[in-house]
């Protein structure tokens, strides 16, 4: 299976399963807008609350906040949007499709990256032990020229974009000799921008309304509310702001399932420290977040740290993790030393006074910003992609199961009754009432046994219990686990055990302390 059906296959059963749902499919859905089903919004609560609480319950000196979308227009004119918050789209005028040109470049070179690990494989598996990466690197031929080529691209795209040489970045795109993925042609058109804002208006009167903005990005409130936050409670320099909510932009090449949307969640952190530490505070975030992602279990290889050359005007420094998506390794999360520039800019364009008193020094100063920004919709889907798999098992047969990690997946336990006899169906109702207040349970009471289990590894419940004649014996269950398929007997203490234990994000939480 390539990669493409791959995303074929998750986007398939995230819709015969409940995840998610094209938005508004009786008239034909809209485009790039998705709607979270019962076991989507589930997942994708458990991934906020694992943020929300190893930012807010685990850090002392990190509060929350929960913005409004709408804000006054002059927030924007102060953040650089209006002006600056453009992308560079490039049409193909055979196939009628538009795309970023600087994310044509990047896919380019992406590629490039992808022939140099095919290399790396290949001497991996010829020298075994004796594999020496780093000389592999610099004494290999075609890797040395690969790199040689990535370097030379990627200087000529920055200058392009540092310098909005969009005549330039056309012609880099021809010279690189790019198709278009649809038509297979290069008749492109010239590079323009395309601000991605989405405007509206507020007020009853349509004579007297104002012009106000859909929020591209959530931090900009984090940045309003500072004065309000250090007032009203005791905060104290180094300390951070967190914040999960909605923002909006107009993507002119929004696809690839729930990763680029219009409409989508940040869980992000403004990290406000003295000026002349912000690069100490930058590498200490740096490591905590992929710590906190490599928690989950996932292989350390499907994440890597991409330094930006060409900067944001906030930006004095930036990183991203990225995941290896079913269509390569994309942006997952944003670290940014965005410096003093947002409350500095917001400070002169109100005319108020925004700084921090140190008491310490005796002295007011604006603070440096650390922000940490990811995507909680490209985080459930690196999460279903990394879990999604097909099996085939030694009778012949296949399942598809999502291996989600336990401590997050959406419903944890199944309760299943063998057979619908009302003893068993008691006790099955009763253990349902003792655990559903501590994790998500269900109940299926439907079908042969093995078809419940299939229906359960189709929606990643790490386990089933199975209420049978032997449970009105001994007062034991059937645990069946997930991944490994295998079957013990439990009693009632045992398996309050694995839930404390396993399904709680409580273990989670404990890695990062």
């Amino acid at each position: 299976m390539n990669n493409q059906e791959l995303l074929k296959k998750i986007t398939s059963h995230c819709k015969e399963y409940g995840f998610v749902y094209p938005s508004s499919e009786i008239y034909d859905g809209l485009s790039a807008v998705y709607d979270y089903g019962p076991y989507g919004s589930l997942l994708k609560n458990n991934i906020k609350e694992f943020w929300w609480k190893s930012m807010v319950q685990l850090n002392d000196n990190i509060v929350g906040l929960d913005s409004a979308i709408f804000m006054h227009s002059n927030t924007w004119q102060a953040s650089g949007h209006i002006d600056a918050f453009n992308d560079l789209l490039i049409d193909n005028r055979d196939s009628k499709k538009r795309y970023r040109a600087d994310l044509l470049v990047e896919e380019y070179i992406e590629k490039i990256h992808s022939k140099i690990s095919k290399e790396i494989q290949k001497a991996e598996k010829r020298y075994g032990d004796k594999f020496d990466k780093e000389e592999f690197l610099k004494t290999n031929l075609r890797v040395f020229e690969n790199s040689k080529k990535i370097k030379e691209i990627s200087k000529t795209l920055n200058h392009c974009l540092i310098n909005k040489d969009l005549v330039g970045l056309k012609k880099l795109i021809v010279e690189l000799g790019i198709n278009d993925p649809v038509s297979g042609t290069q008749n492109w058109t010239d590079v323009k921008q395309f601000n991605l804002m989405f405007s509206t208006k507020i007020g009853s009167n349509v004579d007297t309304s104002s012009l106000i903005y859909l929020r591209p990005e959530t931090a900009q409130g984090i940045f309003l509310n500072f004065l309000n936050v250090i007032n009203s409670t005791r905060v104290r320099i180094p300390f951070g702001i967190a914040q999960i909510g909605k923002a909006f932009r107009n993507e002119i090449i929004a696809r690839q399932f729930v990763f680029r949307m219009r409409e989508f969640e940040q869980m992000e952190m403004q990290f406000f420290v003295e000026p002349g530490k912000e690069m100490n505070f930058y590498d200490d975030w740096k490591d905590k977040r992929m710590k906190w992602h490599l928690s989950l279990g996932f292989e350390e290889k499907k994440y890597r740290f991409h330094d930006h050359e060409n900067l944001a005007h906030y930006a004095d420094a930036a990183t991203d993790i990225e995941f290896n998506f079913p269509f390569g390794f994309k942006e997952l999360e944003g670290i940014h030393s965005r410096t003093d520039f947002d409350l500095k800019s917001h400070e002169k364009l109100s005319g108020k006074k925004i700084r921090y008193f140190d008491t310490d020094k005796n002295e007011s100063y604006t603070p440096y910003v650390i922000e940490t920004s990811i995507g909680l919709d490209r985080m459930f889907l690196s999460v279903l992609s990394n879990s999604y798999s097909n099996e085939t098992l030694e009778d012949g047969s296949s399942r598809v199961v999502l291996k989600i990690p336990k401590q997050i997946a959406p419903i944890k336990l199944a309760v299943l009754p063998l057979l619908k006899k009302d003893d068993l169906l008691e006790i099955a109702k009763e253990l349902i009432n003792e655990f559903s207040s501590e994790v998500n349970l269900s109940y299926d009471e439907k079908d042969a046994i093995g078809r419940r289990y299939r229906r359960q590894d189709a929606i990643g419940t790490p386990y089933c219990v199975t209420i049978d004649h032997q449970t009105l014996e001994d007062n034991t269950f059937t645990l069946r686990d997930r991944d490994s398929m295998k079957q013990k007997r439990i009693n009632n203490k045992d398996l309050k055990n694995i839930i404390e234990k396993e399904l709680t994000l409580n273990s989670l939480l404990n890695n990062l302390k």
